[in-house]
């Protein structure tokens, strides 16, 4: 039995869809006026684990990630950032949404984040956003000054819910600083366009453009109904962004809750800091793909449970490296070995092992999606499997079989464990002699040649292993 934790509530409760077998889902997308960096990726690879595991256990997942294209305004400046990244890199708007867009969505692809049913923007649903800001002002929700559409808070008696923020403690919060706001905490629904701003519609209350919060209810309650199950995004966006859609959807809808589960992912951090550029630790995703696959960053992402902060470095990727190599390695020892038609009492136990640890990685998947006690799980089926090949040469094929699918059933949940070698039988004669090379220098006690052709070896991804029985190799994953 599936159990997420409810930022709503704050606890875990047992998940039931709304509709039986079905699962709606809205996570908060990109503001594409940059590229995509590593706290982007931390919380669409969680999200793309939890996606994937609820397609594992037979629910129908329509999910929704949006791409924010306007509105969404600096905290220091006010300015959109639309509008500063295109003054940054002296495009029109537009042009640099679509570049953008374009690189995020590469970057996402290379990051094996499968992509969601429906990727609306923004600026494509206009006419529903100045239709749902008419319906707050008609219900007395909303009022204007000056062209701009302000939701009145104190109208919302639920205000604060997700958020656990009291009204009174709201002027600790950074707020909107219009005087001429019924309460300074008031939020734009839509935002006159002053004179020589490029991003402007005509609306009712003159040209103008939304704000960031109401572009998300109107596309989630467009593509995923009035009510749904599951809404998501990183810890930062509770509040105000997330308070203050439920504050708009309950509004418009007259129905509670808007989402049935709120999820967020825990902060990435710097060696301790929050991400920025200001602080000069600002990491594009694709400065990290270059050195390191995508399967080495998700597991070290997965390393940490979502909902809690991790910090990225150099010394935290070499060793989610190194750990993901080692399941690779028990999975590589598994094929090299000779396949026999017997089932030993020592191959049956291993067999009841390996059901064991499915049921395992199944249990902590259905606790609130626990990838780090799941991924320890993986461990231990790996040290079996090594235990048993250091006492046996041999394996039953359908044991080695169950092994291998049980690897690439449960890695696929979390997006490893999928890449497989091929190596030409040439190269393998090659390869073959050059260890009987090194092993001719070796006899003749010319070490630094041995010592040579290991390491020239290990340059094009191909790693030695002396052990009592000659040497060994394999290939090294990119």
């Amino acid at each position: 039995m599936l159990r997420v934790f409810n930022t709503l509530t704050g606890k875990k409760e047992v998940f039931k869809p709304i509709v039986p077998g079905r699962v709606r889902i809205y996570v908060c997308g990109p503001t594409v006026y940059d590229v995509a960096h590593l706290g982007h990726a931390r919380t669409y690879v969680a999200f793309d684990v939890i996606v994937r595991y609820l397609k594992y256990l037979g629910f129908n997942v329509f999910y929704v990630r949006n791409i924010t294209d306007v509105g969404h305004l600096m905290e220091e400046t006010e300015e959109d950032r639309i509008l500063v990244g295109a003054r940054r890199e002296k495009l029109e708007p537009m042009e640099l949404v679509d570049k953008y867009t374009k690189e995020f969505l590469e970057d996402m692809d290379a990051l094996g984040v499968e992509r969601p049913n429906v990727q609306p923007r923004a600026t494509g649903h206009m006419v529903e956003i100045i239709e749902a800001t008419k319906q707050l002002v008609e219900k007395g929700y909303a009022y204007v000054v000056d062209g701009t559409v302000y939701f009145d808070i104190s109208k919302f008696k639920d205000y604060g819910k997700l958020s656990k923020i009291k009204p009174k403690e709201l002027k600790k919060h950074r707020i909107e600083p219009d005087p001429r706001k019924r309460n300074p905490a008031d939020f734009a629904l839509w935002k006159r366009a002053e004179p020589g701003h490029i991003l402007r519609w005509a609306s009712p209350w003159g040209e103008g453009y939304p704000g960031w919060h109401i572009e998300c209810s109107v596309m989630g309650l467009k593509y995923l109904g009035e009510q749904f199950d599951i809404h998501g995004g990183a810890r930062d966006l509770v509040f105000p962004h997330h308070e203050n859609e439920i504050a708009q959807s309950e509004t418009l809808t007259g129905k509670s809750p808007f989402v049935k589960y709120w999820m967020h992912t825990g902060l990435l951090t710097i060696r301790g800091q929050r991400m920025a550029k200001s602080l000069g630790n600002f990491i594009p995703l694709k400065d990290v793909l270059k050195n390191y696959d995508a399967e080495t960053f998700r597991f070290f992402v997965l390393s940490a449970h979502y909902r809690s902060p991790i910090d990225y470095s150099e010394k935290n990727l070499k060793e989610a490296k190194e750990k993901l190599e080692k399941l690779y390695l028990a999975m590589e020892s598994v094929r090299e070995l000779e396949k026999t038609k017997s089932l030993s009492k020592e191959e049956k136990r291993l067999g009841n092992f390996v059901e064991k640890v499915k049921e395992k990685f199944i249990a902590a998947m259905n606790d609130d999606f626990n990838t780090p006690l799941a991924i320890s799980h993986l461990y231990s089926l790996a040290g079996e499997v090594n235990r048993f090949i250091a006492k046996k040469k041999q394996m039953n094929e359908k044991l080695a079989e169950k092994i291998l699918k049980t690897f690439k059933e449960l890695g696929r949940i979390l997006g490893v464990l999928q890449q497989e070698k091929v190596v030409e039988e040439r190269t393998k004669k090659l390869v073959e002699l050059l260890i009987d090379l090194r092993q001719k220098f070796r006899q003749m006690g010319d070490f630094k040649t041995s010592d040579t052709i290991r390491s020239e070896l290990r340059e094009v991804g191909i790693i030695l292993e002396d052990i009592p029985e000659g040497t060994k190799w394999r290939l090294k994953r990119s």
